[in-house]
């Protein structure tokens, strides 16, 4: 939502000098809904007011004083053929660039204090956009957002989360607050979050499982990703200043002695590689009770980077969910600075649909920082293909449905394929288009080839104007990993998007060496020069909302996007230029 600076500006100084004048109460009662639902979504029922003593944290996203200043840059320093690609900025620099427009912080500290928020309590995170609020009661944070929050209860998995089907703010800071978090955004990893297809053996989304769980040679393995996308000759010669992170949430937390079993089993000249774990918001760490999640993560991002170092990020969200995972975890990566890595792979999404347009923005903004500081990030697509169940709509209609943050047009997505000779799509590669983000121009000229070759199929059930993914794809099916000492085989994107992240930190060691600076946001070179580095899928369809789904076709297709990396042809196409000073 874009507004005017100069309007802004002028409210703001009317509203200043007005406070000179009375006091500031009547101002902030006179308050406006920022984001509602009509019902508690789908699937969620009220247990009733929390316990008594339960506070949150509150996140209030402000709006920047030069509001496109940051995608602006971000374009400028991911694209090969500007002259400022490669010249990443500081941490100090992109928070001046997100800095509100004067006054906005008095302003705000005026609301809080009106309502008997100390400023003990009150500071900058996320990289300068946002004022966190620790300790907030539940009475006090009701009073300060016209909010209601209760105790909710996923009906299928029983997870719980404390939020609002509703929030207000002030009318004088609709204009300077983008969203509060967490008020309205329900999701939990069990229930929307596409975790791996667990199975040990049968079938299932139409893959069958054809070797028994003794065989390797119809698994997907490290030396078989490794030798497919041409890594296998590949030997890292900068893992003292390259790094891969791997975010997990909700008690997932990988093991390293898994690990080192995993690595002796299937990359014998990796058996010393380590995974550092970062405990962040109370995140859990149990290496004697790992996750099948986190373990499958770590063991290929591993594999495939081996010897670039991993780093874990187990991200906690409060008692009852009081904390918003990703808020939680933006914040501390974005105030961590040059300790940042290089590439970070994220195998949680959430149904765009328990999403407001409001939170969706502001989480996008914050991955387009870490674009800025020469981070690359990739998110897998979801297990679903085109949406799980009927998605029918309350009009009626069907709404094929995607996941966030995947969708977000800053961050690389990857969905899946299967086979070999030639690769084909998984069927329940996540793909589709977005309700929140309209289409990126670096996706412009493919996004439209697709559309124009689809014509009226579908019409009415996706925005035909928005962005689209997958960006790209790689093996979803089949992975063997090692848990508590045993092998499972598990499915998913959860897979696919550690795999491509260890290739593209393979890519960024190269660079690295050479004395260049790491990829950073990857999409302007992926949908330009880099798109002739992949191997185009042609084949197969990700069924769903019983629909036959997207079909991948010559080209980019929300089923596979642009295709699976060949290593060594990005190789031969990477960016040219000079180092951290830009282009060359």
């Amino acid at each position: 939502m874009r507004y005017h600076l100069i309007s802004v500006l002028s409210i703001l100084a009317a509203i200043l000098l007005g406070s000179l004048a009375k006091p500031f109460s009547p101002l902030w009662d006179d308050m406006r809904m920022k984001h509602s639902w009509n019902a508690v979504p789908e699937n969620w029922e009220s247990l009733g007011n929390p316990l008594d003593g339960i506070t949150i944290d509150l996140y209030v996203a402000l709006k920047a004083h030069h509001e496109n200043a940051l995608i602006d840059t971000l374009y400028e320093v991911s694209d090969p053929n500007h002259p400022r690609y490669g010249a990443y900025l500081s941490k100090e620099q992109v928070a001046e660039l997100v800095s509100p427009p004067p006054g906005t912080l008095e302003l705000v500290n005026s609301w809080l204090e009106c309502h008997g928020v100390p400023s003990s309590s009150v500071s900058m995170t996320h990289g300068g956009t946002t004022m966190s609020i620790s300790g907030v009661s539940i009475i006090q944070a009701n009073a300060l957002l016209g909010a209601s929050y209760q105790l909710y209860r996923h009906v299928e998995t029983n997870e719980t989360v404390i939020r609002t089907v509703g929030y207000a703010l002030p009318t004088a800071l609709h204009g300077l607050v983008q969203t509060v978090v967490p008020t309205t955004c329900f999701s939990t990893p069990h229930a929307q979050w596409q975790l791996p297809r667990k199975r040990s053996g049968g079938a299932t989304s139409g893959e069958p499982m054809t070797a028994p769980l003794g065989r390797d040679d119809d698994l997907t393995t490290p030396s078989f990703l490794r030798s497919l996308y041409t890594t296998i000759e590949y030997r890292p010669a900068a893992p003292d200043r390259n790094a891969l992170g791997i975010v997990g949430i909700l008690n997932d937390y990988p093991s390293p002695e898994d690990l080192a079993t995993f690595m002796s089993i299937y990359r014998s000249d990796g058996t010393n590689a380590a995974i550092t774990i970062v405990q962040v918001n109370g995140g859990a760490y149990d290496p004697t009770n790992p996750t099948d999640e986190s373990n499958l993560d770590t063991q290929y991002a591993a594999a495939m980077a081996y010897p670039t170092p991993v780093i874990f990020y187990s991200t906690g969200r409060g008692p009852a969910g009081t904390t918003d995972w990703l808020a939680s975890w933006l914040g501390y990566i974005l105030m961590e600075g040059i300790n940042i890595p290089q590439t970070i792979s994220i195998s949680y999404v959430i149904d765009e649909r328990l999403t407001s347009e409001e939170y969706a923005t502001y989480m996008c903004i914050e991955f387009g920082m870490l674009g800025v500081l020469g981070v690359s990030v990739l998110i897998a697509s979801g297990d679903d293909g085109v949406g799980k169940g009927d998605c029918v709509a309350k009009d009626g209609s069907v709404r094929f449905v995607s996941h966030f943050p995947a969708t977000c047009p800053y961050v690389t997505a990857v969905g899946g394929t299967t086979g070999y000779g030639p690769e084909f799509a998984a069927s329940l590669s996540g793909g589709g288009f977005s309700n929140h983000f309209r289409r990126p121009d670096y996706q412009e000229k493919a996004v439209t080839k697709f559309l124009q070759q689809l014509g009226n199929q579908y019409q009415g059930n996706y925005n035909a104007t928005s962005r689209g993914i997958p960006d790209i794809s790689a093996q979803a099916l089949r992975f063997p990993i090692i848990v508590k000492g045993g092998r499972k085989v598990v499915y998913g994107t959860s897979g696919s998007a550690p795999v491509v992240a260890g290739m593209i930190s393979l890519l960024n060691d190269y660079l690295i060496s050479q004395g260049k600076v790491a990829l950073g946001f990857l999409n302007p070179w992926l949908y330009g020069s880099g798109k002739s580095g992949f191997t185009d899928i042609t084949s197969g369809s990700n069924p769903g909302c019983n629909t036959h789904g997207f079909s991948a076709i010559e080209g980019w297709d929300p089923v596979t996007g642009l295709g699976t990396l060949d290593f060594q042809g990005l190789l031969h196409v990477l960016p040219n230029y000079a180092g951290p000073g830009g282009a060359g």
